[in-house]
Protein backbone atom coordinates (compact mmCIF):
# COMPACT_ATOMS: atom_id res chain seq x y z
CA UNK A 1 0.00 0.00 0.00
CA UNK A 2 2.86 2.57 0.84
CA UNK A 3 3.90 1.96 -2.57
CA UNK A 4 0.68 3.00 -4.53
CA UNK A 5 0.44 5.99 -2.05
CA UNK A 6 3.76 7.14 -3.08
CA UNK A 7 2.92 6.27 -6.92
CA UNK A 8 -0.17 8.28 -6.08
CA UNK A 9 1.43 10.92 -4.76
CA UNK A 10 3.96 11.59 -7.65
CA UNK A 11 0.95 11.49 -10.51
CA UNK A 12 -0.73 14.66 -8.32
CA UNK A 13 2.75 17.07 -9.64
CA UNK A 14 1.55 16.24 -13.70
CA UNK A 15 -1.83 16.37 -12.98
CA UNK A 16 -1.50 19.71 -10.95
CA UNK A 17 0.39 20.96 -13.58
CA UNK A 18 -2.29 20.41 -16.08
CA UNK A 19 -4.97 21.72 -13.88
CA UNK A 20 -2.94 24.92 -13.41
CA UNK A 21 -2.15 25.06 -17.40
CA UNK A 22 -5.32 24.59 -18.53
CA UNK A 23 -6.68 27.11 -16.30
CA UNK A 24 -4.10 29.63 -16.75
CA UNK A 25 -4.63 29.42 -20.44
CA UNK A 26 -8.31 30.29 -20.35
CA UNK A 27 -7.94 33.11 -17.92
CA UNK A 28 -5.58 34.57 -20.48
CA UNK A 29 -8.72 34.43 -23.34
CA UNK A 30 -11.55 36.24 -20.75
CA UNK A 31 -12.04 39.56 -21.98
CA UNK A 32 -12.44 42.18 -19.41
CA UNK A 33 -9.25 41.28 -17.43
CA UNK A 34 -8.16 44.05 -14.42
CA UNK A 35 -5.71 46.42 -17.30
CA UNK A 36 -9.11 47.06 -18.79
CA UNK A 37 -11.17 46.93 -15.59
CA UNK A 38 -8.74 49.87 -14.08
CA UNK A 39 -9.35 51.54 -17.36
CA UNK A 40 -12.91 51.91 -17.25
CA UNK A 41 -12.58 52.79 -13.71
CA UNK A 42 -10.02 55.71 -14.86
CA UNK A 43 -12.17 56.79 -17.95
CA UNK A 44 -15.40 56.98 -15.45
CA UNK A 45 -14.59 57.63 -12.16
CA UNK A 46 -10.70 59.84 -12.12
CA UNK A 47 -11.02 60.63 -8.25
CA UNK A 48 -11.23 57.05 -7.35
CA UNK A 49 -8.71 56.02 -9.76
CA UNK A 50 -6.31 58.70 -8.35
CA UNK A 51 -7.07 57.05 -4.62
CA UNK A 52 -6.19 53.86 -5.80
CA UNK A 53 -2.83 54.97 -7.22
CA UNK A 54 -2.21 56.77 -4.20
CA UNK A 55 -0.21 60.31 -3.89
CA UNK A 56 -0.14 63.75 -5.57
CA UNK A 57 2.40 62.28 -8.28
CA UNK A 58 -0.32 59.34 -9.11
CA UNK A 59 -2.79 61.55 -9.69
CA UNK A 60 -0.73 63.67 -12.19
CA UNK A 61 -0.19 60.89 -13.69
CA UNK A 62 -3.76 59.69 -14.19
CA UNK A 63 -4.66 63.23 -15.25
CA UNK A 64 -2.29 63.79 -17.61
CA UNK A 65 -2.86 59.91 -19.33
CA UNK A 66 -7.05 61.15 -19.18
CA UNK A 67 -6.12 64.32 -21.10
CA UNK A 68 -3.91 62.74 -23.40
CA UNK A 69 -5.22 62.18 -26.97
CA UNK A 70 -2.71 59.90 -28.84
CA UNK A 71 -4.81 58.39 -30.98
CA UNK A 72 -2.97 55.13 -30.87
CA UNK A 73 -4.87 52.11 -30.98
CA UNK A 74 -3.75 49.93 -28.11
CA UNK A 75 -5.25 46.18 -27.40
CA UNK A 76 -7.50 47.06 -24.35
CA UNK A 77 -11.00 47.91 -24.61
CA UNK A 78 -11.43 51.53 -23.90
CA UNK A 79 -7.72 52.84 -23.57
CA UNK A 80 -8.07 54.76 -26.53
CA UNK A 81 -6.67 58.50 -25.72
CA UNK A 82 -4.26 57.17 -23.36
CA UNK A 83 -1.27 57.42 -22.61
CA UNK A 84 1.12 54.30 -23.77
CA UNK A 85 3.34 54.94 -20.87
CA UNK A 86 0.45 54.88 -18.75
CA UNK A 87 -0.99 51.90 -19.81
CA UNK A 88 2.50 49.50 -19.82
CA UNK A 89 2.68 51.25 -15.95
CA UNK A 90 -0.76 49.35 -15.46
CA UNK A 91 0.42 46.34 -17.00
CA UNK A 92 3.34 46.18 -15.07
CA UNK A 93 1.35 46.89 -12.00
CA UNK A 94 -0.51 43.89 -12.60
CA UNK A 95 2.27 41.67 -14.23
CA UNK A 96 0.65 41.79 -17.52
CA UNK A 97 4.11 43.28 -18.86
CA UNK A 98 5.94 40.17 -18.98
CA UNK A 99 5.18 37.42 -21.61
CA UNK A 100 2.73 34.61 -20.96
CA UNK A 101 4.40 32.03 -20.59
CA UNK A 102 7.26 33.48 -18.16
CA UNK A 103 4.42 34.18 -15.97
CA UNK A 104 3.18 31.06 -15.71
CA UNK A 105 6.70 29.42 -14.94
CA UNK A 106 6.90 32.48 -11.73
CA UNK A 107 3.34 31.04 -10.73
CA UNK A 108 4.11 27.98 -10.72
CA UNK A 109 7.44 28.15 -8.71
CA UNK A 110 5.59 30.56 -6.08
CA UNK A 111 2.77 27.93 -5.90
CA UNK A 112 5.70 25.48 -4.91
CA UNK A 113 6.16 27.63 -1.82
CA UNK A 114 2.46 28.14 -1.65
CA UNK A 115 3.07 31.41 -2.42
CA UNK A 116 -0.45 32.64 -4.06
CA UNK A 117 0.18 35.79 -4.46
CA UNK A 118 -1.58 38.80 -3.74
CA UNK A 119 -5.14 40.04 -4.42
CA UNK A 120 -5.67 42.73 -7.01
CA UNK A 121 -8.22 44.31 -4.90
CA UNK A 122 -8.05 43.51 -1.52
CA UNK A 123 -4.78 44.52 -0.46
CA UNK A 124 -4.12 40.96 1.25
CA UNK A 125 -2.20 37.75 0.52
CA UNK A 126 -4.64 34.96 -1.56
CA UNK A 127 -3.59 32.19 1.21
CA UNK A 128 -4.20 34.33 4.12
CA UNK A 129 -8.00 35.43 2.20
CA UNK A 130 -8.31 31.50 1.60
CA UNK A 131 -7.56 30.48 5.23
CA UNK A 132 -9.53 32.85 6.31
CA UNK A 133 -13.13 31.87 3.98
CA UNK A 134 -12.02 27.97 4.25
CA UNK A 135 -13.77 27.49 8.27
CA UNK A 136 -17.30 28.69 6.67
CA UNK A 137 -16.90 26.26 3.37
CA UNK A 138 -15.68 23.32 5.83
CA UNK A 139 -18.84 24.03 8.11
CA UNK A 140 -21.00 23.93 5.43
CA UNK A 141 -19.36 20.62 3.64
CA UNK A 142 -18.91 19.11 6.59
CA UNK A 143 -21.91 19.08 8.78
CA UNK A 144 -23.86 18.60 5.55
CA UNK A 145 -22.12 15.30 4.11
CA UNK A 146 -22.42 13.90 7.90
CA UNK A 147 -25.98 14.84 8.14
CA UNK A 148 -27.11 13.37 4.68
CA UNK A 149 -25.15 10.04 5.67
CA UNK A 150 -26.74 9.81 9.07
CA UNK A 151 -30.14 10.10 7.01
CA UNK A 152 -29.33 8.34 3.95
CA UNK A 153 -27.61 4.88 4.84
CA UNK A 154 -30.49 4.02 7.17
CA UNK A 155 -33.18 4.97 4.98
CA UNK A 156 -31.40 3.18 2.18
CA UNK A 157 -31.42 -0.08 4.03
CA UNK A 158 -35.05 0.28 5.14
CA UNK A 159 -35.91 0.65 1.38
CA UNK A 160 -33.74 -2.71 0.66
CA UNK A 161 -35.43 -4.83 3.59
CA UNK A 162 -39.15 -3.65 2.30
CA UNK A 163 -38.45 -2.99 -1.33
CA UNK A 164 -41.63 -2.66 -3.20
CA UNK A 165 -43.36 -1.92 -0.17
CA UNK A 166 -45.47 1.41 0.27
CA UNK A 167 -42.68 2.75 2.44
CA UNK A 168 -40.44 2.22 0.05
CA UNK A 169 -42.91 4.04 -2.80
CA UNK A 170 -43.41 6.79 -0.55
CA UNK A 171 -40.36 7.17 0.29
CA UNK A 172 -39.01 6.89 -3.65
CA UNK A 173 -41.36 10.24 -4.26
CA UNK A 174 -38.99 12.25 -1.50
CA UNK A 175 -36.33 11.18 -2.88
CA UNK A 176 -36.72 11.74 -6.60
CA UNK A 177 -37.87 15.40 -4.92
CA UNK A 178 -35.34 16.19 -3.75
CA UNK A 179 -32.99 14.34 -6.81
CA UNK A 180 -34.89 16.58 -9.04
CA UNK A 181 -34.75 19.93 -7.41
CA UNK A 182 -31.25 21.53 -6.92
CA UNK A 183 -30.21 22.75 -3.82
CA UNK A 184 -30.73 26.77 -4.33
CA UNK A 185 -34.26 26.41 -5.37
CA UNK A 186 -34.65 24.59 -1.37
CA UNK A 187 -32.67 27.59 -0.52
CA UNK A 188 -34.89 30.18 -1.77
CA UNK A 189 -38.04 27.82 -0.73
CA UNK A 190 -36.54 27.95 3.00
CA UNK A 191 -35.92 31.68 2.88
CA UNK A 192 -39.83 32.17 1.77
CA UNK A 193 -40.77 30.12 4.70
CA UNK A 194 -38.75 30.60 7.54
CA UNK A 195 -36.65 33.85 7.47
CA UNK A 196 -39.40 36.76 6.95
CA UNK A 197 -39.57 36.26 3.13
CA UNK A 198 -43.37 35.55 3.61
CA UNK A 199 -44.83 33.21 6.27
CA UNK A 200 -42.35 33.11 9.48
CA UNK A 201 -39.65 34.45 10.88
CA UNK A 202 -37.64 32.30 12.53
CA UNK A 203 -34.42 31.77 11.53
CA UNK A 204 -31.70 34.41 9.92
CA UNK A 205 -31.64 35.58 6.44
CA UNK A 206 -27.89 35.83 6.32
CA UNK A 207 -24.74 35.64 8.00
CA UNK A 208 -22.69 32.97 9.90
CA UNK A 209 -23.31 34.55 13.61
CA UNK A 210 -25.33 37.45 14.85
CA UNK A 211 -23.97 41.16 15.42
CA UNK A 212 -22.53 41.40 19.17
CA UNK A 213 -20.93 38.06 18.65
CA UNK A 214 -17.94 38.84 20.53
CA UNK A 215 -19.11 39.54 23.49
CA UNK A 216 -21.32 36.39 23.53
CA UNK A 217 -19.59 33.57 25.53
CA UNK A 218 -19.16 30.07 24.51
CA UNK A 219 -22.10 28.48 24.23
CA UNK A 220 -23.96 31.49 23.32
CA UNK A 221 -21.64 31.59 20.15
CA UNK A 222 -22.15 27.97 19.94
CA UNK A 223 -26.10 28.39 19.72
CA UNK A 224 -26.04 31.04 17.43
CA UNK A 225 -23.95 29.51 15.10
CA UNK A 226 -26.03 26.84 14.61
CA UNK A 227 -28.87 29.16 14.65
CA UNK A 228 -27.57 30.87 11.50
CA UNK A 229 -26.18 27.37 10.00
CA UNK A 230 -30.01 25.44 9.93
CA UNK A 231 -31.41 27.06 6.64
CA UNK A 232 -28.03 26.80 4.76
CA UNK A 233 -27.65 23.00 5.73
CA UNK A 234 -31.17 22.10 5.61
CA UNK A 235 -31.42 23.06 1.85
CA UNK A 236 -27.90 21.00 1.18
CA UNK A 237 -29.04 18.04 2.90
CA UNK A 238 -32.43 18.11 1.27
CA UNK A 239 -31.01 17.95 -2.14
CA UNK A 240 -28.31 15.81 -1.41
CA UNK A 241 -29.53 12.66 0.34
CA UNK A 242 -31.26 11.54 -2.95
CA UNK A 243 -28.65 10.05 -4.77
CA UNK A 244 -27.01 8.62 -1.46
CA UNK A 245 -29.91 6.93 -0.38
CA UNK A 246 -31.00 5.30 -3.80
CA UNK A 247 -27.23 3.80 -3.48
CA UNK A 248 -27.40 2.43 -0.19
CA UNK A 249 -30.41 0.99 -1.17
CA UNK A 250 -29.63 -0.85 -4.86
CA UNK A 251 -25.68 -1.57 -2.98
CA UNK A 252 -27.81 -3.72 -0.19
CA UNK A 253 -30.07 -5.21 -2.53
CA UNK A 254 -27.39 -6.32 -4.66
CA UNK A 255 -26.05 -8.36 -1.82
CA UNK A 256 -29.04 -9.62 -0.29
CA UNK A 257 -29.45 -11.71 -3.19
CA UNK A 258 -26.14 -13.31 -3.37
CA UNK A 259 -25.14 -16.87 -2.60
CA UNK A 260 -23.51 -16.14 0.73
CA UNK A 261 -26.96 -14.66 2.10
CA UNK A 262 -28.88 -17.64 1.02
CA UNK A 263 -26.34 -20.05 2.87
CA UNK A 264 -26.79 -18.25 6.00
CA UNK A 265 -30.26 -17.80 6.08
CA UNK A 266 -29.79 -21.57 5.19
CA UNK A 267 -28.26 -21.90 8.48
CA UNK A 268 -30.92 -20.42 11.05
CA UNK A 269 -29.38 -16.78 11.68
CA UNK A 270 -32.16 -14.47 12.21
CA UNK A 271 -33.05 -11.02 9.94
CA UNK A 272 -30.70 -9.25 11.87
CA UNK A 273 -27.65 -11.05 11.91
CA UNK A 274 -27.81 -11.76 8.61
CA UNK A 275 -28.22 -8.24 7.29
CA UNK A 276 -25.60 -6.58 9.49
CA UNK A 277 -24.01 -9.64 10.35
CA UNK A 278 -23.15 -10.23 6.36
CA UNK A 279 -24.90 -8.25 4.28
CA UNK A 280 -24.00 -4.82 5.87
CA UNK A 281 -20.28 -5.06 5.90
CA UNK A 282 -19.99 -5.51 1.94
CA UNK A 283 -22.68 -3.24 1.11
CA UNK A 284 -21.38 -0.78 2.58
CA UNK A 285 -17.73 -0.73 1.31
CA UNK A 286 -18.57 2.04 -1.23
CA UNK A 287 -20.80 3.88 0.60
CA UNK A 288 -18.54 4.69 3.44
CA UNK A 289 -15.89 4.56 0.80
CA UNK A 290 -17.41 7.30 -1.18
CA UNK A 291 -17.18 10.03 2.27
CA UNK A 292 -14.14 11.72 1.32
CA UNK A 293 -15.36 12.45 -2.57
CA UNK A 294 -18.77 13.16 -1.51
CA UNK A 295 -17.56 15.61 1.07
CA UNK A 296 -15.34 17.40 -1.72
CA UNK A 297 -18.62 17.61 -3.99
CA UNK A 298 -20.20 19.28 -1.43
CA UNK A 299 -17.79 21.12 -0.33
CA UNK A 300 -16.44 22.80 -3.97
CA UNK A 301 -19.69 22.69 -5.65
CA UNK A 302 -22.87 22.27 -3.61
CA UNK A 303 -22.13 25.67 -1.47
CA UNK A 304 -21.14 28.12 -3.94
CA UNK A 305 -24.67 29.09 -4.21
CA UNK A 306 -25.90 28.90 -0.96
CA UNK A 307 -23.25 30.67 0.39
CA UNK A 308 -24.23 33.72 -2.51
CA UNK A 309 -28.08 33.22 -1.16
CA UNK A 310 -27.46 33.45 2.20
CA UNK A 311 -24.31 35.30 2.40
CA UNK A 312 -22.34 33.46 3.94
CA UNK A 313 -18.50 34.45 3.35
CA UNK A 314 -16.87 31.57 2.45
CA UNK A 315 -14.52 30.13 -0.19
CA UNK A 316 -18.00 29.69 -2.49
CA UNK A 317 -18.60 33.59 -2.19
CA UNK A 318 -15.20 34.26 -2.32
CA UNK A 319 -14.35 32.50 -5.90
CA UNK A 320 -17.58 34.33 -7.25
CA UNK A 321 -16.75 37.52 -6.55
CA UNK A 322 -13.19 37.15 -7.71
CA UNK A 323 -14.09 35.72 -10.90
CA UNK A 324 -16.79 38.93 -11.36
CA UNK A 325 -14.23 41.07 -10.58
CA UNK A 326 -11.12 39.02 -12.73
CA UNK A 327 -9.13 38.75 -9.62
CA UNK A 328 -6.95 36.53 -11.25
CA UNK A 329 -4.71 35.87 -8.07
CA UNK A 330 -7.49 34.90 -6.49
CA UNK A 331 -9.19 32.78 -9.04
CA UNK A 332 -6.15 30.41 -9.93
CA UNK A 333 -4.97 30.43 -5.87
CA UNK A 334 -8.53 29.15 -5.04
CA UNK A 335 -8.47 26.62 -7.78
CA UNK A 336 -4.77 25.33 -7.08
CA UNK A 337 -6.22 24.91 -3.60
CA UNK A 338 -8.81 22.67 -4.33
CA UNK A 339 -7.29 20.82 -6.84
CA UNK A 340 -4.91 19.50 -4.06
CA UNK A 341 -7.47 19.14 -1.64
CA UNK A 342 -9.51 17.06 -4.31
CA UNK A 343 -6.50 14.74 -5.15
CA UNK A 344 -5.48 14.56 -1.52
CA UNK A 345 -9.30 13.43 -0.50
CA UNK A 346 -9.24 10.90 -3.36
CA UNK A 347 -6.09 9.25 -2.04
CA UNK A 348 -7.98 9.02 0.80
CA UNK A 349 -10.88 6.99 -0.59
CA UNK A 350 -8.88 4.69 -1.86
CA UNK A 351 -7.42 4.03 1.53
CA UNK A 352 -10.74 3.79 3.26
CA UNK A 353 -11.56 1.04 0.57
CA UNK A 354 -8.08 -0.94 1.97
CA UNK A 355 -9.46 -0.09 5.29
CA UNK A 356 -13.73 -1.06 5.03
CA UNK A 357 -12.47 -4.28 3.38
CA UNK A 358 -8.56 -5.52 3.23
CA UNK A 359 -9.93 -7.61 0.54
CA UNK A 360 -8.70 -4.76 -2.04
CA UNK A 361 -5.08 -4.40 -2.83
CA UNK A 362 -4.33 -1.08 -5.15
CA UNK A 363 -0.51 -2.07 -5.43
CA UNK A 364 -1.37 -5.41 -7.14
CA UNK A 365 -3.74 -3.45 -9.44
CA UNK A 366 -1.23 -1.12 -10.07
CA UNK A 367 1.38 -3.10 -11.01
Amino acid sequence: MATYIFKRLLLMLPTLFGILLISFVIVQFVPGGPVERMIAQLQGHGVEATARFGGSGAGDTVGASLQSATGQSSKYRGAQGLDPEFIKELEALYGFDKPAYERFWIMLKNYVRFDLGSSYYRDINVLELVLEKMPVSISLGLWSTLIIYLISIPLGIKKAVRDGTKFDIWTSAAVFVGYAIPSFMFAILLIVLFAGGRYFDWFPLRGLVSDGADEMNFIELALDYMWHMVLPIAAMVISGFASLTLLTKNSFLDEINKQYVLTARAKGLDENQVLYGHVFRNAMIIVIAGFPAAFVHIFFTGSLLIEVIFSLDGLGLLGYESVINRDYPVVLGTLYIFALISLVMHLVRDIVYVMVDPRIDFETRAT
